[in-house]
């Protein structure tokens, strides 16, 4: 007798090989046997005749790490079938901090990660990984972040590390493997990140590479100086090459300036994997990014971190300097911006509005109204990037991503920012747009598409038991409906779960039944 039975379903194990049919039997957290089970008996039976039985999807690209601790239900991510989270991206985690270097950390990066409880333990990855075993609804993973690892080091300092510090931070990322981090990862526009160099991200590489794990990377676009090739996928090559390490590209793909030329973005990267670097990478299906306003300003104002931050927020002389520094400075344009989140409830009427309008209520200009935003909410806020204007342009870029998720390196990675307000629908939309919406549009095979989204991940980031379904493996199944799975999140109503996912199970526990969640809490730290 199982312990869970999901009968006459199409089972698409995640390996890329068509869909058959068969039953699927799961005994406590495995599945104990696929293939014809008719004469089988279970505690559950779920009948899916007529629906899709696939892996539980894996994002490998979160920002959930805050909003786990606070709503460990994860409606956004478990509606949409996902059932394992990477979080730490960008090299935005919080372990391994010190309990006043996170409280510290937890307050800088809250227009992206949230507000998570003040006293949690991130002092180790052991410590993190703790905070989130059998206490959330989806599997957990983590990268070890490059932004803490040099707090633990340096502090919010400007310089690249060498000597005492680069062994310190070179220590705290191999403990953090041996922990269980999946990698490193780096974000190399956002800080403290941005103050290192090539030569010390490559020394940080060689004990990724030793201990077998992944370098996920933000291309840089601050200090550029500082990166070899002047930042971007030449830096990003050039670390892989000397250092060994297995490289893994966050959210590439064409931007508005460059949709349709899917070849030129990737022809240095296919030229780099013929010489034999190890690489994958990633794209979320939107054509608009969502961060924090403090993304757009350069490295001295974030020198100190957050303490320094707010003083100079609060002095005339500073407010001054920094607006003459953004009416000089040939930066992304602050129009077409709007507010997502705000942490005060006194200015969450702000949340949905766009830059244009929130300066011109108050009389300045943009740059003036983001810097006021930024000093009243004391840094509790976070920005969308308006999506093109042109249907044309966001088609393309569709077309692209559909052309992207063909190669066989490609993943997904929904870059979620899931907080409350008027977030970036990619947080609640992304895997059925990819699954459902756009396969359908460009008729990309259904195999295809989950295998990127299943295997490949698990592969990449060494998730064992997972991605495949198979006897042995852990329990981690979506039940959809091919033809009707979809997105139904936009810009203007970003909160709204899926269709046409009924059922979702994690580690034999059913966490989403008849498309409503049941609150079981069965997710795991994994690897």
């Amino acid at each position: 007798m199982f312990d869970l039975l999901i009968t006459g379903g199409t089972v698409v194990d995640g390996t890329g090989r068509p869909g058959f049919r068969a039953d699927v039997g799961v005994e406590d957290r495995e599945i104990a046997a696929i293939g014809d089970l008719s004469a089988a008996t279970a505690a559950r039976i779920i009948d899916a005749r007529g629906l899709t039985v696939t892996p539980g999807f894996i994002d490998t690209h979160t920002h959930a790490d805050g909003m786990l601790l606070v709503d460990p239900q994860h409606e956004c991510g478990i509606r949409q079938g996902v059932t394992t989270e990477i979080i730490s991206p960008d090299g935005l985690s919080y372990p391994p901090l010190s309990p006043v270097d996170y409280r510290m950390y937890r307050r800088y990066m809250a227009g992206i990660l949230g507000l998570p409880p003040e006293d949690a333990d991130m002092s180790s990855m052991e410590a993190a990984r703790a905070n989130y075993h059998r206490r959330t609804a989806c599997n957990v993973a983590a990268f070890v972040g490059h932004g803490p690892v040099r707090i633990g080091a340096v502090g919010f300092r400007d310089a690249p590390l060498r000597g005492e510090a680069l062994d310190v931070a070179k220590r705290l990322v191999r403990e953090s493997l041996e922990q269980g981090a999946v990698g490193l990862s780096t974000g190399l526009s956002y800080y403290p990140h941005s103050y290192s160099d090539t030569e010390e991200i490559v020394e940080l590489c060689r004990v990724v590479a030793e201990c077998g794990g992944v370098l996920s990377i933000h291309l840089r676009n601050h200090n550029t100086d500082r990166g070899f090739g002047g930042g971007g996928v030449a830096e990003a090559l050039e670390i892989a090459r000397r250092s060994r390490v297995k490289l893994h590209y966050e959210h590439f793909r064409t931007s508005p300036a460059t949709a349709g030329h899917v070849d030129a973005l990737v022809a240095d990267i296919d030229r780099a994997k013929a010489e034999g670097l190890d690489i994958t990478l990633e794209c979320y299906p939107y054509p608009a990014g969502s961060s924090f306003p403090m993304a757009f300003f350069p490295g001295p104002f974030h020198d100190g971190g957050p303490e320094a931050i707010v003083r100079r927020l609060t002095d005339p002389a500073e407010k001054a300097r920094y607006l003459r520094w953004f009416q000089g400075t040939p930066i992304r344009p602050l129009a077409g911006q709007r507010w997502t989140w705000i942490g005060p409830e006194s200015h969450r009427r702000l949340q949905g509005m766009t830059w244009e309008d929130a300066a011109r209520d108050r009389g300045v200009a943009i740059e003036e109204m983001v810097w006021d935003v930024m000093r009243e909410t004391n840094l509790e806020c976070g920005f969308l990037e308006s999506p093109p204007q042109s249907t044309r342009i966001w088609r393309q870029q569709e077309a692209d991503q559909a052309q992207l998720l063909a190669r066989d390196d490609y993943m997904v990675g929904s870059d979620a920012i899931p907080l409350d307000g008027m977030v970036h629908p990619r947080a609640w939309g992304t895997f059925p747009r990819f699954v459902g919406r756009l396969r359908r549009r460009h008729g990309c095979p259904l195999e295809r598409v989950i295998q990127r989204v299943t295997q490949n991940p698990a592969r990449r980031f060494g998730l064992k038991g997972r991605g495949v379904l198979a006897v042995g493996n852990c329990a981690d199944v979506v039940v959809f409906d091919a033809a009707t799975i979809c997105d139904l999140a936009t810009y203007e109503d970003p909160q709204v779960p899926p269709a046409g996912i009924p059922y979702v199970v994690v580690n034999g526990r059913v966490a989403v039944d008849r498309g409503r969640l049941t609150g079981v809490l069965a997710g795991e730290a994994v690897p």
